[in-house]
């Protein structure tokens, strides 16, 4: 998987950029086939936000921001955000089987 990380009116301390590249890896464990993902900081507003972006082999691109007081409190929530959705179009797909048996 591709991964990038950007930070935008700001730069990025290595931990922070670590951190985000575990979330990434933890995120990807649980979907088939992603290809590539992003992670974008930006410092512009009072407050500092984080885009997380994952695209699967499917087609499907996943994305999640927030903000957040720092940078590693949006990071967290946005993970949260992502891990919702992916859940959510799990669930649909287990659904959609289910109905596609035969009764």
């Amino acid at each position: 998987m591709h991964t990038q990380i950007t930070a935008r009116h700001s730069s990025l301390p290595e931990d922070l950029r670590e951190r985000a590249e575990r979330v990434l890896q933890r995120l990807a464990s649980h979907v088939s086939r992603p290809v590539d993902a992003t992670v974008t900081f930006d410092n512009h507003t009072v407050q500092c936000s984080v885009e997380l972006r994952l695209h699967l082999s499917s087609g499907e691109m996943l994305v999640a921001s927030a903000e957040a007081v720092d940078h590693r409190s949006a990071l967290d929530r946005a993970e949260q955000k992502l891990r919702r959705q992916m859940e959510r179009g799990a669930r649909a797909r287990r659904s959609r089987r289910a109905g596609a048996e035969p009764k």
